[in-house]
């Protein structure tokens, strides 16, 4: 891993605004650009907006391909990564929710959410790979908001050489501070248990189904500890380094790191689902 500048954002997303929510994805892609950032994340289904009622009518009259060409634009304009959360055909009745990944050099992939929350399993399909994704010598790992509590994702991301996660949310409900809380039970067991970096964060404000949703950002790590954090009412964005050399003291201290002395045999009953 190379040193990485990384900005994430809290941003408020309207559901089916697209134009709207492509003019704050600009302006935050700028800002972070201007700033020096190697990759920008966005929140959960952040150009569509949140919904639970007919998600396949969110781009309205646009086609999600151009949505996603305008983006790649920016990332090539601007010369940084750019992940950001929409939705996505999936050629049957319910569409994937998606996080796509462009970079400067074109289109990296997307990836297809895998754990839908009990109140998404009606609404949407599960995907079925994970999302890992490698660009100048960084490997980083992609999950969407409820997957954050199923700790094997991570842990096998790990295996396979992810050295940062990125957890973008669309979480409702709560103050900010409630929010915080919540992540910070979960969130710091990710990144210590695994040795990598995490990077979070949520939509910000009220949509047009009447959910409102407390802005938290964050960003952790390997040893679990936070490295910087926004929670409020508003849009914010913040900017963190993470260093090689803190994931390197982390990966190679005999007693820090645990991955290497793991016991897979110990383990079948978590793959196979008998207990």
């Amino acid at each position: 891993m190379r040193d990485l500048r990384v900005a994430a954002v809290s941003m408020r997303s309207e559901t089916g605004e697209i134009e709207k929510n492509l003019e704050r994805t600009a302006f935050y892609v700028s800002k972070a650009a201007d700033m020096g950032a190697d990759v920008i994340c966005f929140p959960e289904l952040s150009i569509t907006g949140y919904t639970l009622t007919n998600p396949t009518s969110l781009y309205g009259g646009l086609n999600p391909d151009e949505v996603t060409d305008r983006i790649v634009g920016l990332a090539r304009d601007k010369g940084l990564l750019i992940l950001y959360g929409g939705v996505a055909p999936s050629g049957l009745e319910r569409p994937f929710i998606v996080q796509v990944v462009a970079g400067p050099d074109g289109l990296l992939g997307s990836y297809r959410k895998t754990h839908l929350s009990p109140a998404e399993r009606d609404i949407y399909a599960a995907g079925h790979e994970m999302g890992i994704f490698s660009h100048e010598k960084v490997t980083f790992g992609i999950q969407l908001c409820y997957e954050s509590h199923f700790p094997e994702l991570s842990t096998l991301m790990a295996l396979r050489g992810v050295e940062v996660i990125f957890f973008p949310h669309a979480s409702p409900r709560g103050e900010p501070e409630e929010k915080m809380d919540s992540w910070m039970r979960h969130l710091p067991s990710r990144a210590f248990d695994n040795g990598l970096f995490v990077v979070a964060c949520n939509q910000v404000g009220e949509n047009k189904e009447g959910l409102s949703f407390p802005g938290v950002v964050l960003a952790l790590s390997p040893a679990g500890r936070l490295i910087e954090a926004h929670r409020g009412k508003g849009e914010e964005m913040i900017l963190v380094e993470l260093r090689r050399d803190v994931l390197d003291e982390i990966r190679s201290h005999r007693m820090k790191y645990f991955l290497p002395n793991r016991r897979p045999e110990l383990y079948g009953d978590i793959s196979s689902g008998s207990l």
